[in-house]
């Protein structure tokens, strides 16, 4: 494994990447979903450091694994998907293990740092060229205008602010 890029911009691999997300039910277990629609790429630049990525989630592609969950995030209690069909990402700064940028969720762009791993470059048997990436965040939801709860009767709310946000991409060369 090498982490030598190729100039130019590598497409996202769908196939072999995934957007995913992890928040507090109820106080006392964890909901996992994910984006079944992502695209993006990675623009490698001249530098060692000149690296730049953007990421497209197609909220109405969310999946927890329940049909009713997932109507309920993509309603207007929520993600509200008509009005807002997508999240986006786009980064601003590499830095050793940190990638910085700006994440869009319901019109609303924050700053935010992930925590970042370059996992390298491959050719694989097809003669393809990849790179992969992982990067993790915890970002609060209600910076991002999603608000709705319940208070549970024994204390605490339904939901929690705090959201887990991991990415696992993998990225295909430019070809020549």
């Amino acid at each position: 494994m090498t982490t030598d890029l190729t100039t130019g911009t590598w497409a996202l691999d769908a196939a072999h990447s995934a957007a995913s997300f992890t928040v507090r039910h109820a106080g006392i277990s964890r909901v996992r979903g994910q984006f079944d629609s992502i695209d993006g790429s990675m623009v490698v630049g001249d530098g060692k450091d000149d690296v730049k990525y953007t990421a497209t989630l197609q909220v109405d592609s969310i999946n927890t694994g329940n049909a009713d969950r997932d109507n309920h995030l993509k309603s207007g209690d929520f993600f509200d998907a008509e009005k807002n069909p997508t999240i986006t990402f786009t980064s601003t700064e590499v830095k050793g293990d940190k990638l910085a940028g700006e994440l869009t969720i319901m019109g609303i762009t924050k700053p935010v740092e992930l925590d970042y791993e370059f996992g390298g470059v491959v050719t694989d048997p097809f003669g393809t060229k990849r790179a992969g990436v992982a990067a993790e965040t915890t970002v609060s939801r209600k910076e991002f205008g999603l608000t709705w709860n319940a208070a549970l009767e024994a204390g605490g709310v339904m939901v929690s602010d705090n959201v887990r946000i991991t990415i696992e991409a993998e990225f295909v060369a430019p070809t020549a």
